[in-house]
C-alpha cells in the first residue's frame, strides 16, 4: 500500500504536563525508552508513537487511489495502567476514523506517566496528515515564548476537548433527584414494587423522585426490554431517545418535544379539539443538582360539560375561562380557548437524606386517585418543597404561592396573593402499616404581613401560630393517612381532613355545620387474579358541607377558583371504580365514578350557601344544624371513561391513544347553571404524558 503513497507526516503532540518542566513529572515510558535520561524521555514517548503509526496505519484503499490529501484529528490518553485509549477521533471519512482507533488500539502497554511518585492520565493531541509519512522533530529546550505557544495552542483546542468529553447517554436521570411525571396511570407501573411488605417506601407525598423509585424498580431494564430495532436515526428518536440527548463528564441534558394532539366528538356540540405544543427540557449538573422546564402552547375546544365548567372558573377581566388544572384562558377563534402554561422546577439534594426543590408545578398528597389534603388538580404555581428521610421517616414541607382571580379579591387590576405551608409526616410503623400526619395554614397579606416568616419554621405547630397571629389571620386545616398491607398484592389505604372540631357539636347529635371534615377508604388489588400488571382499584370519598371554606372568603382552600384538595370541593360522597392493564408497550385504562353532591340554588329566591362551593362564604348558611351530605340541589353523577393506547417513545413518554367518555348529569332541581346533562364524548390523540387531565367534574 505505502508504495502508492507520497509519505508526508505533520504530527503535533500536546498535553498539559507535555514539557518537562521538573523531575517531579515523567511522562509514559515505552519499553524502548527506559534507559533514556528524563530529560529526554518525552522526544523518546513522541519518537515511538510516529513510529508506531507509521508502521501500522494503514490509509483505506478507495482514498489511495484518489490520492486523497486530509487529516485525522486524534485526542488520546495514556490511562494509570499504561493503555492507549481513543477519546476522540474527528475525520472526513468514517474508514479514516475507525484506522486510527484500530492503530492506537494497538499501541504496546507502556509504563503511565506519573506525577509526584504517582501514577496519573496523560492525554494528547495528534494531527495525522495523509499521504503518510513519519517525520518525527526532535523537541527544543522550552523557552518561555515556546511555553506561551503551547498555552495557547491548548487554548485553540479547549473546544474540541468538550465535544471529545462526551460519552455515550446512559440514561442518568434514572438515578437522578428529577421528579417522575406524575400521572396516576404510569405511577401503577411502580406501585406493587414500592408497597411491597417489609419495604420502608413512603408512597403518599407526589410526585416521586427516581433515585428514591429507582430502589424498587428496574428502569433500565425496562428501557431495554420495551426498545425497538431501528437503524436509522429517525427511527431512533422516534421510537427509543430523547430527540437530544447529551451525557459529559459530570453533567447531561435532553431535549425533546411535547405534543397533546387530540380530536373528537361530543353530540353536545360536536367537534372538539386540543393542540398542544412545547419543549422538554431536562438534565442534571454532577449527582446531586437537576433541572427541569416544559412550556406548552395550547388551543383547544373541549367537551360542553367542560367548556361550561370552565368558564364557570373565570377570572377577573375579559379572559372567558380558566382550564381546569392548567391556567386562565383567552379567547380563540370564536368557541375555543388559547391557554399558555410554563412548569419549571429546580431539585438539589444537599445530603443522602434531603432533596430540596424549588419551582412552578403541582404536588400530591395521598395513595389514592383523590386527595382530600393536597391535590394535582388546581392550576400550577410556585412552591418550595422540602423532603427529609432518616430512620422510618418522611417528612415533607411545601410552601406555596397562591392566587385569588375572582373580582371582589381583585385590586389595583391585580389578583390577590395568599399562601401556604403544609406539614406532611410519613411514619412506617411495621412491615405493613403505615400513618401520616398532615397539617395545613393559608394566610393572606393583612396588614402588610407578607409571607409570615412563621410558617418557614419546618416543625412549627401552625395551629399554634394561627391563634398567635389572631385567627381571623389564617384558615388552619388537620389530616391524617393510613395504609396497611395484608399481603404483597392488596393495599388498603385512606384519609381524613378536619377543617373545623366541636366536641359539643359532635356530642349534641344535631349534625352542626361545625362538624366540618371528610374522609377517604380505598384498597388496591395488585396483578389481580394473578394476571400480570392489572390493577384493580376501588375507592369511597365522602366530605361534609363547608369544608374547606372560611368566613373569609380569601382564605378557602382554593387556588385559581379551583380547589387544592378534591375538585368537587365539598357537600358530596363518591364511589371510584378503576382498573390499569399494561402489555410490553400497550395500556388499557377504565375507570367510573358514582357521584352524589348538593349544589346551590342561586335562582334569586334561594341564594343560600349549601356548603359545596368552597369560594362562599359560611356565614350564607341556610341553618346550623340538620346539616347533611347533599344537601342544596341533590344532584347524582356518572362519569365512565375507557382509554386504550401504546407507549411510541418511551424516552419522552409519547402515547397514542383513543378513549370514550359517558357522563350522566341528574340534579333534581332545575336552575340556570345546573339542569340535566348527559354526554357522549370520542377521542383519539397523540400526547406526550406528562401530568393528569381530570375531566371528572
Amino acid at each position: 500500500m505505502r508504495l502508492f503513497i507520497v509519505p508526508i507526516l505533520l504530527f503535533v503532540l500536546q498535553f498539559g504536563n507535555a514539557q518537562i518542566q521538573s523531575v517531579n513529572e515523567k511522562p509514559p515510558v515505552f519499553p524502548e525508552c527506559d534507559s533514556v535520561p528524563i530529560t529526554s524521555l518525552q522526544d523518546c514517548f513522541d519518537k515511538q508513537v510516529f513510529n508506531h503509526i507509521f508502521n501500522h496505519f494503514n490509509v483505506p484503499e478507495d482514498l489511495a487511489q484518489q490520492n486523497y490529501k486530509g487529516e485525522v484529528s486524534v485526542l488520546f490518553e495514556v490511562d494509570t495502567l499504561g493503555q492507549f485509549q481513543v477519546v476522540y477521533a474527528n475525520a472526513v471519512y468514517q474508514s479514516l476514523k475507525d484506522e486510527a482507533k484500530r492503530v492506537f488500539g494497538a499501541m504496546p502497554k507502556v509504563a503511565p506517566a506519573t506525577y509526584n511518585g504517582r501514577h496519573t492520565f496523560a492525554q494528547y493531541s495528534v494531527a495525522i496528515q495523509i499521504p503518510l509519512h513519519n517525520q518525527y522533530v526532535k523537541r527544543q529546550p522550552v523557552s518561555n515564548e515556546n511555553e506561551i505557544n503551547q498555552q495557547a495552542m491548548a487554548a485553540k483546542r479547549e473546544f474540541d476537548s468538550v465535544n471529545a468529553s462526551l460519552k455515550t447517554f446512559e440514561n442518568p436521570k434514572f438515578d437522578s433527584q428529577l421528579n417522575i411525571p406524575f400521572t396516576h396511570s404510569d405511577y401503577a407501573r411502580f406501585d406493587y414494587g414500592m408497597n411491597l411488605v417489609g419495604t420502608n417506601s413512603h408512597t403518599a407525598s407526589k410526585p416521586f423522585v427516581y433515585e428514591d423509585v429507582s430502589k424498587y424498580y428496574d428502569f433500565k431494564t425496562e428501557q431495554e426490554q420495551l426498545k425497538k430495532e431501528a437503524g436509522t436515526w429517525a427511527g431512533k428518536k422516534l421510537w427509543n431517545e430523547h430527540l437530544v440527548q447529551l451525557q459529559g463528564e459530570n453533567y447531561w441534558f435532553t431535549i425533546d418535544p411535547i405534543f397533546d394532539l387530540q380530536l373528537g366528538s361530543d353530540a353536545e356540540i360536536g367537534s372538539t379539539y386540543n393542540n398542544t405544543r412545547g419543549l422538554l427540557v431536562q438534565g442534571g449538573l454532577g449527582k446531586k443538582l437537576n433541572f427541569y422546564t416544559t412550556v406548552f402552547e395550547s388551543q383547544g375546544r373541549f367537551a360542553d360539560y367542560v367548556n361550561r365548567y370552565a368558564e364557570s372558573l373565570k377570572a377577573w377581566g375579559p379572559d372567558p375561562a380558566i382550564i381546569p388544572g392548567r391556567g386562565i384562558a383567552k379567547r380563540f377563534k370564536t368557541d375555543s380557548y388559547d391557554y399558555p402554561v410554563a412548569e419549571a422546577y429546580l431539585s438539589y439534594a444537599p445530603t443522602d437524606f434531603m432533596n430540596v426543590q424549588f419551582g412552578h408545578g403541582k404536588n400530591f398528597i395521598g395513595d389514592g386517585y383523590r386527595s382530600l389534603l393536597l391535590s394535582d388538580v388546581v392550576s400550577p404555581h410556585p412552591f418550595l418543597k422540602l423532603n427529609t428521610k432518616f430512620w422510618k421517616i418522611k417528612y415533607t414541607n411545601t410552601w406555596m404561592w397562591l392566587k385569588d382571580v375572582r373580582d371582589e379579591a381583585v385590586a389595583d387590576k391585580a389578583f390577590l396573593t395568599k399562601y401556604m405551608a403544609n406539614h406532611y409526616l410519613s411514619w412506617n410503623v411495621s412491615k405493613r402499616l403505615n400513618i401520616g400526619l398532615f397539617e395545613s395554614v393559608l394566610w393572606t397579606n393583612s396588614n402588610n404581613r407578607g409571607f409570615d416568616v412563621n410558617y418557614l419554621n419546618p416543625i412549627v405547630f401552625y395551629r399554634a401560630i394561627e391563634f398567635e397571629t389572631g385567627q381571623g389571620a389564617g384558615n388552619a386545616l388537620l389530616g391524617a393517612t393510613a395504609k396497611y398491607k395484608f399481603s404483597d398484592e392488596v393495599n388498603a389505604y385512606g384519609q381524613f381532613i378536619l377543617d373545623e372540631f366541636s366536641l359539643g357539636d359532635i356530642k349534641g347529635g344535631e349534625r352542626s355545620w361545625k362538624n366540618k371534615y371528610g374522609y377517604q377508604l380505598g384498597v388496591k388489588y395488585f396483578n389481580a387474579f394473578k394476571v400480570d400488571n392489572l390493577l384493580l382499584q376501588m375507592e369511597y370519598n365522602r366530605i361534609r358541607p363547608f369544608t374547606y371554606s372560611h368566613n373569609t372568603i380569601v382564605l378557602n382552600y382554593g387556588h385559581n377558583n379551583q380547589s387544592m384538595a378534591h375538585l368537587w370541593g365539598a357537600n358530596f360522597s363518591e364511589l371510584i371504580l378503576i382498573g390499569r392493564y399494561r402489555y410490553q408497550r400497550w395500556y388499557g385504562d377504565a375507570k367510573f365514578i358514582f357521584g352524589m353532591r348538593g349544589l346551590d340554588f342561586n335562582n334569586g329566591t334561594d341564594n343560600f350557601s349549601y356548603g359545596g362551593d368552597i369560594y362562599r362564604d359560611y356565614n350564607d348558611r341556610p341553618f346550623d344544624t340538620g346539616v347533611e351530605v347533599g344537601q342544596g340541589i341533590k344532584t347524582n353523577s356518572f362519569y365512565a371513561n375507557l382509554q386504550a393506547g401504546y407507549l411510541v417513545n418511551p424516552a419522552s413518554n409519547l402515547k397514542i391513544f383513543t378513549d370514550i367518555t359517558v357522563r350522566n348529569f341528574n340534579p333534581e332541581a332545575t336552575t340556570a347553571s345546573t339542569f340535566e346533562n348527559n354526554t357522549v364524548w370520542f377521542n383519539f390523540g397523540l400526547r406526550t404524558d406528562l401530568f393528569n387531565w381530570y375531566f371528572d367534574h
